[in-house]
């Protein structure tokens, strides 16, 4: 039976009811209302009366102990140092936290208060974040590239009392605003010695030895007070625009989802293995590295703090993992390279490989189709190509590669079906403790985020004719409240209990969901034509391989513009350089254009790259369904968008509004033009 949105993945035609179930009141706090705002106010569960969603809520703790019970001599976290792999236990790693935990209460950590940490993922980082918890503090990441003024802002709202960073970079920020921190107790610096000494300082070892003399009896009547239905866990979204929101998540949001998320995906307790990379200051890192791996007892291995600028490929082939997470410009950057390499391949390698591919391409569809059908030539070039490029990626062992935190192209994810690597999206957010739909290798549709987590509905608010509508979440993955904002907190969550997600999706026929746009992204052109700005964007990119960014402008102006970057070589820190990158100079050569910077395409207006660009945008024109969603004029910029430019989020995502202000001058120039 389809329910409200007519679509076969709510199976309920009422409003869904969160039940309160007698047996499992021993672990739950009081409370009557599904959301919270307060840092020490619980939350009535979704229970549901069968399925995943009645499963028995339970603390992280609880979910911690069950797995070094059954598997505490396997290995939980492994790590460098210096140059050699070190490994933890999950009984060693319990412990550690236990340790911390009794650190933090020596320090004076206050019930409901937060520890801030600032760094790159490393045990140290776990070890604080759960440690927090089981001490009865709300554990909040705040992300390495914030300002001393953002890492000021967060542990002012969380009310740290401790702040645990990294090194002397991370430190000198808040040093910056120690005076600004009323809260703040203690710092602790976890790698590296502390160039200056003070009363409140600490490195991890003497951190680590401060609570030696706390009595067990003590944490333990602590971890005994925290109940699954209360907050444990801030997650601050990175907002493109205003202060960031502390996204307050419970015990029960965490090791519910961390269970539900893959109970239905091929994976093995205590056989798995992951990478940790992305920043853990985000939902998507920290459930899949954190609290997926307590969960499934997966073994997490560390990358070097580069990883993103290049050091992560080996770690991948060091560490071989079974389970991958990228964010699309991880793949995007995968593909780039591989391609690179490819077009310097002697003719007769390239023609191997592009017969592989075609034959990779057409068998993954069907697999996707569910028929199956293993094409003529697929075992050889299994041999001769994906083994090789599977094995040289590390990820030969990989059972499930995933992609989510922001839209990735149909190019890209056929570039990786090409080479038997189906790349699975996921779909959720900070305020549904990550995902909330998931595709698996066996029911999958390319440019689906594919299906709800079991135990989940999602709902399409206000259709249109195509069905497209809101799309509206419902589960025990649904966060409690922003931190101290009822009035945000009502926008999000709708008096029935429904998170609003702001995307705008519609499903197919087999409950797959796609999203079709962001409402707040969605451009509203002068004549009142509502346009999503990522399929025009996505299509002007797989027109012209050596553009790598692109921003479409229009949001109350008269028609469509488009702000071009070109694909660049990126320096050691991350940043991008005037330089070209192998495939951009290879387009350039294709064109007969013999330029190597971008400063050189853009002060000669190179006629060859300018028409190529023109040619790829007059295409995507000749597709578009009206011409209100024609793009009239476009742009290059003198550099690409990069995190530390600020045009990109942390994970990658285009920050819309800020490139706006970035480039006022550069748009007004395109309009005025018009105007004259």
């Amino acid at each position: 039976m389809a329910g409200k949105c007519g679509c076969p993945c709510c199976p309920n035609t009422e409003e869904p009811k969160a039940v309160p179930l007698s047996n499992v009141t021993t672990t739950l706090a009081p409370a009557d209302q599904l959301w919270s705002t307060s840092r020490d106010k619980a939350v009535r569960l979704r229970m549901e009366g069968s399925g995943s969603a009645s499963n028995t809520p339970i603390t992280i703790h609880q979910m911690f102990l069950e797995t070094v019970e059954s598997y505490g001599d396997h290995s939980a976290l492994v790590y460098k140092k210096e140059g050699q792999w070190v490994t933890m236990t999950w009984r060693q790693y319990y412990e550690q936290c236990r340790a911390a935990a009794k650190s933090f209460l020596r320090l004076g950590l206050e019930r409901y208060h937060g520890v801030g940490i600032l760094g790159f993922n490393s045990p140290e980082w776990f070890i604080s974040d759960v440690g927090c918890i089981f001490a009865g503090g709300l554990a909040t990441g705040i992300y390495t590239t914030n300002s001393p003024e953002a890492c000021q802002y967060v542990a002012d709202n969380c009310q740290a009392n401790v702040l645990v960073v990294e090194n002397q970079k991370q430190l000198e920020k808040i040093l910056q605003v120690k005076d600004q921190l009323p809260h703040l107790k203690a710092i602790v610096q976890y790698k590296g010695e502390l160039q200056q000494k003070a009363p409140f300082l600490y490195t991890w070892a003497e951190f680590m030895k401060l609570g030696e003399d706390v009595p067990e009896e003590q944490l333990n009547a602590m971890i005994e007070s925290l109940r699954a239905n209360e907050c444990c866990t801030l997650i601050y979204t990175s907002g493109t625009t205003g202060n960031p929101k502390g996204v307050m998540l419970s015990h029960d949001n965490l090791t519910w989802t961390a269970n539900a998320a893959l109970s239905k995906a091929n994976i093995n307790r205590a056989e798995e293995v992951v990478v940790s990379y992305l920043p853990l200051s985000h939902v998507a890192a920290q459930m899949f590295d954190m609290w997926m791996s307590i969960s499934f007892a997966m073994t997490t291995y560390f990358a070097e703090p580069d990883a993103l600028k290049g050091s992560l490929a080996n770690t991948l082939k060091e560490a071989r993992p079974t389970c991958f997470l990228g964010v699309p410009r991880v793949w995007e950057k995968m593909q780039e390279k591989m391609k690179a390499i490819g077009a310097k391949a002697p003719p007769m390698r390239k023609r191997v490989a592009d017969r592989a591919k075609s034959i990779g391409l057409k068998y993954n569809y069907s697999v996707m189709n569910g028929e199956n059908l293993v094409p003529w030539g697929f075992m050889l070039a299994n041999n001769l190509v994906f083994k090789k490029v599977r094995a040289a990626l590390g990820l030969d062992r990989c059972k499930v590669c995933f992609t989510g935190a922001a839209p990735i192209t149909k190019e890209t994810l056929e570039y990786f079906m090409s080479l038997n690597i189906p790349v699975l999206e996921l779909y959720g957010m900070s305020e549904s403790s990550g995902p909330h739909t998931i595709s698996l290798n066996e029911e999958y549709r390319i440019t689906s985020c594919g299906k709800v987590l079991p135990g989940c509905q999602t709902k399409l608010d206000k259709p249109d004719e195509d069905g497209n509508g809101e799309i509206c979440f419902w589960g025990r993955h649904v966060f409690m409240g922003y931190l101290n904002s009822p009035d945000k907190t009502a926008e999000a969550i709708d008096q029935d209990g429904w998170l609003q997600s702001g995307d705008l999706g519609k499903h197919d026929q087999h409950g797959f969901l796609y999203i079709t746009g962001r409402i707040k992204e969605l451009i509203i052109t002068a004549g009142g034509e509502n346009i999503p700005p990522v399929p025009i964007e996505d299509a002007l990119k797989a027109e012209v391989p050596i553009i790598s960014n692109v921003m479409l402008i229009g949001d109350k102006l008269k028609f469509l513009s488009m702000l071009l970057t070109l694909k660049c070589v990126v320096d050691d820190n991350g940043d991008p350089t005037d330089e070209l990158s192998p495939e951009a100079l290879d387009f350039c050569q294709q064109n007969g254009v013999s330029a190597t910077k971008v400063s050189e395409i853009i002060a000669n207006k190179e006629p060859a790259i300018y028409k190529a660009i023109q040619e790829g945008m007059e295409r995507i024109n000749a597709r578009a369904t009206s011409n209100a969603q024609k793009v009239q004029k476009w742009i290059i910029l003198e550099r690409d968008f990069s995190v530390g430019g600020g045009e990109l989020g942390p994970t990658m995502k285009l920050r819309r509004p800020i490139v706006v202000k970035m480039y006022e001058e550069k748009i007004n120039e395109m309009y005025a033009v018009a105007k004259q």
